[in-house]
């Protein structure tokens, strides 16, 4: 992939890694849409949704609360949905080597994410007094330069992405020697087990979660029998 390539999923990346803490938080960087939305940019939305939705498996085990240190999904699931529609149908590697490089890349992510809040931690240094003395200006400009800076760190880690790990993809896919069925049941197994362990925790944690989960699964399979 060429970086004029790169550059409409790095910009793709950079707003979805915004949605995720700084603006506007409306679920968009789920990576079940983000991995959809990547492959529709490749022409292959089929495969991105299938991306997308083994990585919202895994990243049911993540909660993403207070300064709490996870993995980065929005701008990971653009490279894994990015990755998987660019190979060819049928490939029988192209679903765990774009999830690899998914993963890798909320890593990587993730700790941009703990810098990130370290610059603007000394940024809000500098400001303190005139924030506390009631400075809108001092605020506003604090704001802006924290989802300016996330923006161009979701731009950079997706970008640095595709250009690294796309050629490694490529070229482990050419070589891959399991036939394709194979190679997504294991993966879809090993998915779904990580969200199984997170349900479970969820179910022994919060009181009565399990009976909503039931209630809510009965009702489902009720109005899927009836239509």
């Amino acid at each position: 992939m060429s970086l004029l390539d790169a550059l409409p999923l790095a910009l793709l990346g950079a707003l979805l890694g915004l949605d995720v803490v700084s603006f506007p938080q409306a679920m968009v960087s789920r990576p079940i849409v983000a991995s959809t939305l990547a492959g529709a940019f490749i022409g292959n939305a089929g495969a991105g949704l299938l991306m997308g939705a083994v990585l919202e498996l895994i990243a049911l085990d993540t909660l993403p609360f207070g300064a709490s240190r996870y993995p980065e999904w929005g701008s990971a699931a653009v490279v894994g949905g990015a990755l998987n529609a660019m190979q060819e149908p049928g490939m029988g590697g192209a679903l765990p080597t774009s999830l690899l490089a998914a993963l890798l890349t909320a890593s990587v992510s993730g700790w941009s994410m703990v810098v990130l809040r370290k610059a603007i931690g000394s940024q809000l240094a500098g400001v303190r007094d005139d924030i506390e003395d009631g400075s809108r200006r001092a605020l506003v400009s604090l704001h802006l330069t924290g989802m300016s800076l996330d923006l161009l760190r979701g731009a950079l880690v997706t970008l640095t992405a595709m250009l690294i790990l796309g050629p490694l993809v490529h070229a482990i896919v050419a070589v891959w020697g399991t036939e394709a069925g194979l190679s997504r049941s294991v993966v879809v197994v090993s998915a779904s087990i990580v969200a199984g362990g997170a349900l479970w925790k969820v179910f022994h944690s919060v009181p009565r979660v399990l009976w909503f989960f039931v209630g809510g699964l009965v009702i489902s399979l009720g109005v899927m029998v009836l239509r």
